[in-house]
């Protein structure tokens, strides 16, 4: 899987808002850091899923998932 920079931002009301600006209109959140990790993670591997059953492309953002 290829790798993309995710913002997490922190909730007013607590957790964690995650997106990813390679990916418009993705957003997630978890209660954690490493909640909000693999909630993007999944996010992610989801909207590709989408990409490529629909036969739209994506721009490759090769920087960590952080």
């Amino acid at each position: 899987m290829l790798n993309y920079t995710v913002i997490m931002t922190p909730d007013e009301t607590g957790g964690y808002v995650v997106t990813c600006p390679a990916l418009p209109g993705l957003v997630t959140e978890g209660d954690t850091l490493e909640e909000a990790r693999e909630m993007a993670a999944d996010a992610i591997r989801g909207y590709i899923e989408s990409l490529h059953k629909d036969k739209n492309t994506f721009s490759a953002d090769l920087t960590s998932l952080h």
